[in-house]
């Protein structure tokens, strides 16, 4: 579960993001990025238990930083109103599929998938969908627990307006193949963050979705 301070700061630094306010508040911060931590790790215990290769991970090489780049941005707001953990194998700094938790009061949700791979990466993708739509993709994404778990199914990130070069448009699986990014997500509320079942029940949606994350990692090898 996440503290109930934690939760507060967030929302009072959504309503007061400028660098002299949260200077004054950097215990409150300090305190909600503990939390953060202990979190992650808790759900990189658990998850590892059923992936070894994400229970070496360690919570600095998953959680992003809460402050934002701004040299590119109209929005100067110096401050994440979030905080973000990306439990991949080899960390956050990888470019492979991997399982997410976001943590923003009224927006939070535990997601997974490639947010938005390479060219190159886009294209061995949209192979492996090719190949095996019938025999294994479309089994994975059709799977009742899957369904359940994730109503919404395979989102796009973002998705072109015409096939990619080389698909035909009729395709079975044209909508997926015209996707630049694969996520799956779930919503959390305000009430599930400070439910002591959290980790479990975060752990159990990465779960459903290992055998989508375990594609798309194939298709990348």
């Amino acid at each position: 579960m996440l503290a109930a301070g934690s939760i507060k700061f967030l929302k009072d630094l959504k309503k007061n993001n400028d660098k002299a306010w949260f200077d004054q508040n950097r215990k409150a911060y300090e305190a909600a990025r503990a939390d953060f931590i202990h979190l992650t790790q808790g759900l990189i215990n658990a998850v590892g238990k059923w992936d070894p290769a994400i229970g070496i991970l360690e919570p600095k090489q998953c959680i992003f930083r809460i402050n934002r780049d701004v040299r590119f941005s109209k929005n100067k707001s110096p401050y994440k109103t979030n905080m973000g953990a990306s439990i991949n194998a080899g960390g956050k700094k990888i470019n492979n599929a991997g399982y997410y938790f976001h943590f923003e009061p009224g927006n939070s949700f535990v997601g997974g998938g490639f947010y938005m791979p390479e060219a190159a990466d886009l294209a061995k993708i949209r192979q492996e969908i090719d190949y095996s739509f019938d025999s294994d993709f479309k089994k994975i994404i059709s799977h009742k627990k899957f369904k359940t778990v994730f109503p919404n199914g395979v989102e796009a990130v973002a998705a072109l307006s015409r096939p990619p070069k080389g698909y035909d448009a009729e395709h079975p699986a044209i909508d997926f193949l015209k996707m630049k990014g694969f996520i799956v997500t779930r919503p959390i509320s305000d009430a599930e963050l400070q439910n002591k079942q959290l980790i479990s029940e975060l752990n159990n949606s990465f779960a459903v979705m290992k055998d989508f994350i375990d594609f798309l990692n194939r298709a990348l090898d």
